[in-house]
């Protein structure tokens, strides 16, 4: 009984005290007539009280992300049912699902009726601006009397996990001869059986085609495995993340973290999908994500989920204890970075590997600006002193766009150091 009193508005618990403020007049001055009002009147508020605290106990709900896993500018749907289990009529129904304000607004709906042989969908829609692993939720409502003498407020549904991924931007060609690894610019090498009279095979994965399954060694190992063909082999790129804090400018969408986010997720599956074995690596060279150059979508999803948890660093400074790229070629996406950073980044690095950068002109995500003439003199400095160290080296201001830069990029053997775009 003192959870349902809990649950009366303002409303029900004055007309409890006037009920029994009339109660005790009708002793005083003996007055049966107000007697039977002061009961009417106590009693409406404690059972309409008693009523709501029990059909709230017999609602039910469930939500559904479609999908689970949304790029940050795309259209997600959150769907809901809800339901009453019990046979006592509910009353009516003010339902809130919280968002974060990454997602949009708010949801708010009003059930006015629920009805006992079926459920209630409800939909609403989520539009991302900004990556990260978001919480749906919790789905809370807000059961009251058509009187509004009380209120009870339950959780439905807790929380629900929602993938935000950055935005990828289709990019075109490739760096000439990338995907080598090793220095030997266009050379193609086979991996072959080294001499086996037996056909190679490895685990499989997915996304292999079932008809290369070979039932002889998956019947002595005990698990799938599959035909490895001849064909030729690729080495493997290196994508370098720098998402140090201090090397970025900006916050929120526009911040230059997220340009670089963006990007490195873009370039990550370019390569992939062209055949590269793909390494994604923060600036301190610890591994990020680490696909092969076959198989199905789930290696897309696992560089796009390692980048959506991706979180900005505290460290101020690039320290390296040996070559990021591990002998690969390289594509930095660099933030603001000092001379002991590009002496970390360099000193490893062979000569002979392909080292390709997008130096970010961070200044000018504050400032707003993306000109040539007014672009920082500490990025000239850094990528003066990387192209000394021989790498190739574009500059993007915020206005840059990516497929540009790329394609920049990939032809920075001939022409280096070209800022990308005007003004936003």
């Amino acid at each position: 009984m003192l959870r349902a009193l809990s649950g009366l508005t303002t409303r029900g618990r004055c007309l409890l005290a006037a009920g029994i403020a009339a109660a005790v007049c009708s002793f005083v001055l003996n007055e049966r007539d107000l007697l039977r009002v002061a009961i009417f009147v106590v009693a409406l508020p404690l059972l309409v009280a008693a009523f709501i605290s029990a059909t709230r106990l017999r609602i039910g709900a469930t939500r559904t992300l479609r999908p689970q896993r949304v790029a940050v500018g795309g259209n997600g749907e959150v769907q809901l049912e809800l339901w009453r289990s019990g046979r006592l009529p509910a009353g009516e129904i003010l339902l809130e699902d919280g968002v974060p304000y990454a997602l949009g607004t708010r949801p708010r709906f009003v059930v006015e009726r629920l009805p006992h042989d079926r459920r209630v969908a409800l939909r609403y829609p989520l539009q991302p601006v900004l990556r990260g692993i978001q919480q749906v939720g919790p789905l809370r409502a807000t059961i009251t009397d058509p009187f509004g003498l009380c209120e009870f407020e339950r959780e439905l549904i807790g929380h629900s996990r929602l993938v935000v991924v950055p935005r990828v931007v289709s990019l075109w060609g490739l760096p000439s001869g990338a995907g080598i690894g090793v220095g030997d610019d266009g050379t193609v090498r086979l991996h072959a059986g080294q001499g086996e009279a037996d056909v190679i095979v490895r685990q499989y994965r997915q996304g292999d085609d079932l008809r290369k399954v070979h039932w002889r060694s998956t019947a002595r190992r005990d698990e799938i495995m599959v035909r490895v063909e001849e064909r030729p082999w690729r080495g493997g790129t290196t994508v370098l993340l720098d998402h140090r804090a201090a090397a970025h400018h900006g916050a929120g969408p526009a911040a230059s973290l997220e340009w670089a986010v963006s990007f490195a997720a873009s370039a990550a599956l370019h390569l992939r999908r062209a055949g590269h074995r793909v390494r994604l690596v923060s600036e301190h060279g610890a591994t990020l994500a680490d696909t092969p150059g076959d198989g199905g979508d789930h290696y897309d999803h696992v560089v796009l989920d390692a980048l959506a948890a991706l979180q900005p660093a505290h460290q101020r400074d690039i320290t390296l204890a040996g070559d990021p790229a591990e002998g690969q070629e390289l594509i930095a996406v660099l933030g603001t970075v000092s001379t002991e950073a590009v002496h970390e980044l360099t000193q490893f690095r062979p000569r002979g590997i392909r080292s390709l950068a997008v130096l970010l002109d961070t200044p000018t995500w504050s400032a707003g600006v993306s000109a040539p003439e007014q672009r920082a003199a500490a990025t000239e400095d850094s990528a003066a002193l990387l192209r000394a160290a021989g790498w190739g080296v574009i500059v993007a201001g915020p206005g840059s766009p990516m497929p540009q830069v790329w394609a920049e990029l990939c032809r920075s053997g001939a022409r280096r150091g070209t800022l990308i775009g005007g003004p936003r």
